[in-house]
C-alpha cells in the first residue's frame, strides 16, 4: 500500500490550488467549477487520511502536510507536460506552431510566410495570432515571436526588430489641409491613440514610443498638447484607421514600412522616438532539435537582413 498512488485528477487539483491559494483561480486554469475543484481536493485528503488545505482568514492556506508535497508535485505535473509536448512534436515533424502577436501577425509575418512555404512546402504551417504568453516549455508551440520580452536563461531568443515610432497618416491627411510640415500642427489635427488601460502599459518603455504626451516629450516637443481622438485596443485596428484618413497614428517602424513603401502612409516628419525594446523571436533547446524549427530560424533571420 505505501507504493499505491491516489487520483490523478485529485492530485492536478491540489497542485494548482496550492500553486493559486484559491479554488477560483485553480478551477479556471482546469476549466471545471470551484465546487469541482474543491470536492477533488476532499477526496485526496481523504484518501491520504490527511488534511492539506486550511481556512485562514478569508483565504486558505497549505498544512505542513501539504506544503511539504506540493513543490514535487509541481515538478511532477511540469515533467508530465514536457513529456506530453515532446511526444507531440516527435509525432508531427511535418508541423511547425508559430504564436505571434496579432499586429506582428497581420502587418508583417502574414505578407512573408508565403515564401517560407514556397521553399518548404513540406511543412504545414500553424500561425496561432495570440497576445496569451505561453510556456513554450510545456505546450505544444515551437516558436514564438514576442514584443519586449523579458530574457531567460532557459529560452533562446534572437531580436528581430529594435522598435522606433513616428507619426504616420494617410497621405490625404498630410497634403491637408492644412500641409503637415512640422510637430506642432498636431495640435489641430485628429490623433488615433492606443487605449493604455491594460497592465502592460505600466511601463515607461512602452509609453514612451505609443503615447502621444511621453512621444512628444521624447523628440522634445514638450510643449505640444495631443487632442482627443479614437482611441483602439488593437494596435493593428490602430493602423488601418490611419490608412483609412482617420488621423495621425503613431506607427512602430518595422510594422508600418510596408504601408510605407506601399504609398498607404506617409511621415510627415523627422521626429522618432526609441526605447530599448523590440521583436523578438523566441524558442527552447529542445524545440531546435526539430529541423522545422531551424529551417524557419534560418528563413525569418535572413529575412529581416533583407
Amino acid at each position: 500500500m505505501s507504493e499505491w498512488l491516489p487520483s490523478l485528477n485529485a492530485l492536478r487539483a491540489f497542485e494548482a490550488v496550492s500553486r493559486h491559494l484559491s479554488y477560483q483561480l485553480a478551477a479556471k486554469e482546469l476549466h471545471v467549477t470551484p465546487a469541482a475543484v474543491m470536492q477533488l481536493v476532499q477526496k485526496l485528503e481523504a484518501s491520504l487520511d490527511t488534511q492539506l488545505v486550511k481556512r485562514q482568514g478569508r483565504g486558505i492556506a497549505l498544512t505542513d502536510a501539504g506544503l511539504e508535497g506540493a513543490n514535487d508535485l509541481s515538478l511532477g505535473f511540469k515533467r508530465l507536460h514536457e513529456g506530453v509536448s515532446k511526444i507531440r512534436k516527435t509525432q508531427d515533424r511535418s508541423s511547425l506552431t508559430i504564436t505571434a502577436e496579432p499586429s506582428f501577425a497581420i502587418t508583417w509575418l502574414v505578407k512573408r510566410i508565403d515564401a517560407f512555404k514556397r521553399i518548404h512546402s513540406d511543412i504545414d504551417v500553424l500561425v496561432d495570432s495570440s497576445s496569451r504568453i505561453i510556456d513554450l516549455h510545456r505546450e505544444p508551440t515551437d516558436i514564438a515571436i514576442r514584443y519586449a520580452v523579458k530574457a531567460h536563461d532557459d529560452l533562446i531568443s534572437h531580436r528581430m526588430f529594435d522598435d522606433e515610432t513616428l507619426a504616420v497618416c494617410s497621405p490625404s491627411v498630410a497634403e491637408g489641409p492644412p500641409v503637415l510640415e512640422n510637430l506642432k500642427q498636431l495640435e489641430n489635427v485628429p490623433l488615433i491613440h492606443m487605449n493604455m488601460s491594460g497592465p502592460e502599459w505600466s511601463s515607461p518603455a512602452y509609453r514612451n514610443l505609443f503615447d502621444w504626451q511621453s512621444w512628444f516629450e521624447n523628440v522634445g516637443a514638450a510643449d505640444i498638447k495631443p487632442g482627443r481622438g479614437i482611441r483602439f485596443n488593437e494596435y493593428s485596428l490602430a493602423i488601418q484607421a490611419a490608412i483609412a484618413g482617420h488621423g495621425v497614428v503613431l506607427g512602430s517602424l518595422p510594422l508600418v514600412v510596408d504601408a510605407i513603401e506601399a504609398g498607404l502612409l506617409v511621415s510627415p516628419f523627422e521626429e522618432r522616438a526609441k526605447a530599448n525594446i523590440g521583436y523578438d523571436i523566441v524558442t527552447t533547446r529542445q524545440a531546435l532539435k526539430n529541423p522545422n524549427v531551424e529551417a524557419f530560424l534560418e528563413w525569418i533571420l535572413a529575412e529581416i537582413e533583407n
